[in-house]
């Protein structure tokens, strides 16, 4: 009832503009998975990962497979 895990958002991901990346904090640890645009740079959340069975979602949502994902600070 409470703390319900949200589903995945299907956003569009574009392969040839976007590059999917993990945005990071450095103080708290938080960790965020989206895309980021190549022309402007900008990036765009798309999940919060709290634990590995949530960036192996995010994976599968968005058929990454094994593709390396970069993390950004």
């Amino acid at each position: 009832m409470f703390m319900k895990k949200r589903p995945v958002r299907q956003a569009h991901w574009d392969p040839a503009t976007q590059t999917p990346a993990i945005r990071c904090s450095i103080c708290t640890g938080e960790q965020v998975a989206g895309f980021i645009n190549r022309e402007s740079g900008s990036f765009s959340a798309i999940q919060l990962l709290q634990d590995e069975g949530d960036l192996e979602d995010f994976r599968d949502a968005y058929g990454l497979g094994d593709m390396t994902i970069r993390k950004i600070y």
